[in-house]
């Protein structure tokens, strides 16, 4: 089983803080998970792996910049949004998801481990009003469906971070006809180009600028 210490390997700038906060979510989703089950439990043993340092990859495509806003569409269990709060704690994040459950263990998973610049939501995005720079995802439907969903929620202007504006997805497998199907051109980073180890081989972020 993977420990804390994979993220600390792979981000050895985190402060005091932060390594605290990171050790402390594998206790916070023990025990939120065990009243409202978001991670199978099979996945469970690899939560720094499958889904904490999966959401992490974001993070090695774009900084995001202090006050920078960012929404997680279809967040589940808060992934990737819950890591990337800790990561950039200057930065706003926004986590929706449809199902209350899964927005209750975030808000509980936030509490417990101090995180106070993330705000749960339960909507479907087309509720969720305002402008976000960026738009965060993880596999939560084909990229036409999600391109719709979010493309106006975008903001137009100044950048807020590393990349433009823009949507950042993390999906795995074969994405070509997927992605030509929006008639749009996608930048996809090979996680495995950040990442060794074999759970990334077939996982991208794929990347679109507004």
């Amino acid at each position: 089983m993977h420990t804390a210490q994979l993220i600390f390997d792979y981000f050895p700038q985190l402060t005091q803080r932060q390594r605290e906060q990171f050790e402390a979510l594998y206790e916070a989703y023990a025990e939120w998970n065990a009243k409202i089950n978001v991670i199978s439990r099979k996945d469970f043993d690899s939560l720094y792996l499958k889904h904490i340092l999966h959401s992490l990859a974001i993070a090695r495509v774009c900084t995001f910049a202090s006050g920078a806003k960012v929404m997680d569409v279809g967040c589940g269990g808060g992934f990737p949004s819950v890591p990337l709060a800790i990561l950039f704690p200057d930065t706003e994040f926004t986590a929706v998801d449809s199902i209350g459950k899964k927005i209750t263990v975030v808000k509980g998973v936030c509490q417990k481990v101090g995180i106070n610049n993330l705000t749960a939501i339960n909507s479907r995005v087309e509720g969720v009003e305002g402008k976000f720079d960026y738009i965060v995802s993880r596999a939560v439907t084909d990229m036409s469906t999600f391109v719709g969903w979010v493309w106006n929620k975008i903001a137009r202007g100044e950048d807020k971070g590393t990349l433009p504006n823009g949507i950042l997805y993390l999906k795995g497998g074969d994405l070509t006809e997927e992605l030509a199907a929006t008639k749009m051109e996608w930048q996809r980073y090979n996680i495995s180009d950040f990442f060794s180890e074999e759970f990334f081989e077939t996982k991208q972020v794929v990347y679109r600028a507004k």
